[in-house]
Order: structure tokens, then C-alpha cells, then sequence
């Protein structure tokens, strides 16, 4: 277990230290924002289609290293997939932060299983999972997500997660 804290913390360090995707894009066709009060973390993610996959993904803002680390990996993850490809990672991955599955039953998943610790830091959970509440928004043109009162998304989860 402790070898898998220590990559845990190394790949949040990486990548909070030099997130990937990280900016905005030119006239995205997605745009959404999300907050997370409790923390403090406050992101905005943009997309861009070519023929129903992610051609362009980038996103932006202040937040906390999970929170960071967390919309870069999920930039990485979701970049040339298509919508419904995206759609059920961000499904597999909320589950997996919230402990509804095990990285193992997420066929999906990927190097993204380093998070599936994070449903043991309750505290940490919505830092983890803003970036991806932010991507579904962003392509419901929701055009906003919070982690706070009706809007938690440890509450109100989207589809199974």
C-alpha cells in the first residue's frame, strides 16, 4: 500500500507542477466552469470537436494540487476520444473517487487508478472530481458546476457515479 501512496503523491506533484493542457483555447465549441467553495478550487475546461471526438481540451484556474493534477490527467485521458468515450470515463472515474467501484471495475480507467485511494479523503473527494464535474458540464452546456448544497456531487451524481 505505501508504494502505492508514493506514486500516488508523485504523479500529483508532476502533474500539479507541470499540468498538461493546461490554458484556454480559442472559440471553444464547450465552456464550463466549476467551484469548489469548500477548497477554494475554481477551474474553467474548454473543448473543441473535430467529428465527435476531442480534438483540443485545455483548462484553467486556481486550485489545489488534487484538483490540478486531477484536470490533467482527465486532459490527457479524454483527448482524441469521442463524447461517448468521455462520457462513460468521467462515469468510471467519479465512481471510483466516490467508492462506488474499484479501479478494477472500471474497465476504463487507466493510469487514472492512481486516484482510487481519494474515496479515503473524504475531504478530498470534490477536489478530485471538480474537473470532471466541469468537463460533463461543459458538454451539456450547463455552463456551471459546484460542489456546494443541491449541486454536490457527492449527491447529485450524474448517471451511475
Amino acid at each position: 500500500m505505501s508504494d502505492y501512496r508514493s506514486l500516488y503523491q508523485e504523479v500529483i506533484l508532476d502533474h500539479n507542477k507541470k499540468p498538461r493542457n493546461y490554458g484556454t483555447i480559442e472559440h471553444p465549441q464547450h465552456h464550463a466552469v466549476g467551484h469548489n467553495p469548500l477548497c477554494g478550487d475554481h477551474i474553467s475546461v474548454d473543448i473543441s470537436l473535430n467529428d465527435d471526438r476531442i480534438e483540443n481540451i485545455a483548462f484553467q484556474g486556481e486550485s489545489c494540487a488534487i484538483c490540478k493534477a486531477s484536470a490533467s490527467m482527465m486532459t490527457v485521458s479524454v483527448k482524441g476520444k469521442t463524447r461517448t468515450e468521455t462520457e462513460t470515463l468521467i462515469q468510471e472515474f467519479l465512481a471510483m473517487a466516490t467508492g462506488k467501484l474499484s479501479h478494477e471495475a472500471c474497465p476504463n480507467i487507466g493510469r487514472l487508478a492512481v486516484f482510487a485511494g481519494i474515496s479515503d479523503l473524504p475531504t478530498r473527494v470534490k477536489c478530485a472530481i471538480l474537473p470532471w464535474h466541469t468537463l460533463h458540464s461543459a458538454f451539456t452546456s450547463e455552463g456551471t458546476t459546484s460542489t456546494e448544497a443541491e449541486a454536490d456531487p457527492m449527491h447529485a451524481p450524474i448517471g451511475d457515479a
